[in-house]
């Protein structure tokens, strides 16, 4: 362990995450970083940690689909927040941190050091890292961890009084090496200068025939340097995922802990558990109730006494409070008012809003639409592009006709108005306030308040008296 001799005076704070890498193990075309934990990449878990330990710059190391991966993380923490450093050819890991060292070697600090695919370490542990390095003397704190397999990792070997020796990667182990339990997690804190000047005598003498960031720690050794190992207690949360099973694996840990927590802490009834997804970044509030097959994804909001029935999938949107969602609906970037029921078999996406106590049923689908307070669809209708006030009743079979072939148009229905079944609505077009639409009218022009229309096209038949 470090020593316990505090540093009055510690360097700023750097950090480099590395993610330039393909991930050959998960036979994708896709840069692993990329891939998706908890409906995120894992770069952009990784990026939010290290943002929590408020460092003085975070760098982030790309190559494989740089700009994708550039694009994930200012998509997570916005731009400017993150400073992007190519590696040009995949030599790694030596490489990689090499690549940064006209970024970093300018000052000197401490870096701390991450792999992008890491996506459940704790910005507690990082900070214990970061303290424990900089209260010691050493050059190089390595984060390390206890496996019962340790395949595929680095074997941390000790010489006979405990203390680091070198870092043996899976591949070059001997079959001593190979029995050793306790490995390199790939998170370090270094001094900085030192850091680059070991690297510089890093050599490609491995059988892949790359520059291993792991042959530093034993070239600081041989200079003198004091190297210092911190062994931390949860091999979990700092584990890479290199595999699909692995990845499939995390999902699994984050969505039964989400589940667990929401049940214990939350007041909130999930009929089967297991059967049940929930972001981690979503909120559900007390006494809702969870069917199973539901998936509430992303940053949703669910208010108070919600009841989310069998295979519904929520994504990024916003219910009130005591909100009744019916079997099998999707329902996307929406928010929802209190009171309100939707389905079942029910689409809602791109921005519907819902006012309180309004309905959507069967098979209706609203798209970029405001549906008003206490207002109905019930029955096998698309509302596109529409406006809608309130206490209106919308019959079955209508359709907002809102694109022309070229461009979307608007429909509006004031408050108080009966639209009738099979009733074609052919936008820009607005039905005013009271007034009644008779089945299977196509409304090519806007409808006066108070008035009766119907046909093809619909004309005005009589003038309604006002409630």
């Amino acid at each position: 362990m470090p020593s316990t001799s505090v540093n009055t005076n510690p360097s700023p704070i750097d950090v480099l995450i590395l993610a330039a890498g393909l991930g050959t193990r998960m036979k994708s075309n896709l840069a692993k970083v990329l891939h998706k934990l908890d409906g995120r990449p894992l770069i952009a878990h990784v990026c939010r940690t290290a943002l929590e330990i408020q460092p003085r710059r975070l760098f982030v190391v790309v190559g494989h689909q740089a700009g994708q991966v550039q694009s994930a993380v200012e998509a997570e923490l916005g731009a400017d927040q993150a400073f992007f450093v190519t590696q040009t050819a995949q030599l790694g890991t030596g490489d990689a941190v090499s690549a940064a060292r006209d970024a970093l070697a300018k000052t000197s600090s401490t870096v701390l050091i991450l792999s992008g695919d890491v996506p459940l370490v704790r910005a507690e542990t990082l900070r214990m890292l970061v303290e424990a390095h900089q209260q010691g003397t050493a050059a190089c704190t390595i984060l390390t961890i206890r496996l019962e397999n340790p395949t595929g990792y680095g074997r941390i070997v000790r010489d006979e009084p405990g203390n680091f020796l070198k870092i043996v990667e899976q591949r070059d182990c001997n079959d001593d090496e190979r029995q050793i339990r306790e490995v390199n997690s790939g998170i370090y804190c270094f001094d900085t200068n030192k850091l680059f000047a070991a690297l510089e005598r890093v050599r490609p003498v491995n059988s892949q025939g790359e520059y291993y960031l792991t042959d530093v720690p034993a070239i600081l050794k041989s200079e003198g340097d004091r190297l210092a190992l911190f062994q931390h207690q949860d091999a979990r949360e700092v584990s890479g995922i290199n595999t699909r099973a692995e990845l499939a694996e995390f999902e699994n840990l984050l969505r039964r802990g989400t589940v667990r927590r929401l049940m214990s802490d939350g007041g909130v009834t999930f009929i089967d558990p297991a059967h049940s997804y929930v972001s981690g970044r979503a909120r559900i509030g007390r006494d809702c109730i969870i069917h199973p097959d539901v998936h509430i994804e992303g940053d949703s909001v669910i208010g108070e006494a919600c009841e989310i029935q069998h295979g519904s999938r929520i994504v990024n949107s916003r219910l009130g409070d005591r909100v009744t969602v019916k079997d099998h609906c999707l329902i996307v970037n929406s928010d929802i008012g209190s009171d309100c029921a939707v389905g079942p078999f029910a689409h809602l996406r791109f921005a519907v809003t819902m006012e309180e106590r309004a309905a959507i049923g069967n098979f209706v689908e609203v798209k970029n639409s405001t549906i008003g307070r206490g207002t109905k669809s019930m029955h096998l209708t698309y509302l596109g592009d529409a406006t809608i006030g309130e206490k209106t009743n919308v019959g079955a079979g209508t359709i907002t006709c809102n694109y022309d072939g070229k461009r979307k148009h608007p429909t509006v229905i004031e408050d108080n108005v009966k639209i009738g079944s099979d009733t074609m609505l052919v936008a820009p077009v607005r039905v005013g306030r009271g007034s009644v639409t008779a089945a299977g009218s196509v409304v090519t022009e806007d409808v006066p308040p108070n008035t009766l229309v119907a046909g093809v096209p619909a004309k005005v038949k009589k003038k309604l008296k006002n409630d």
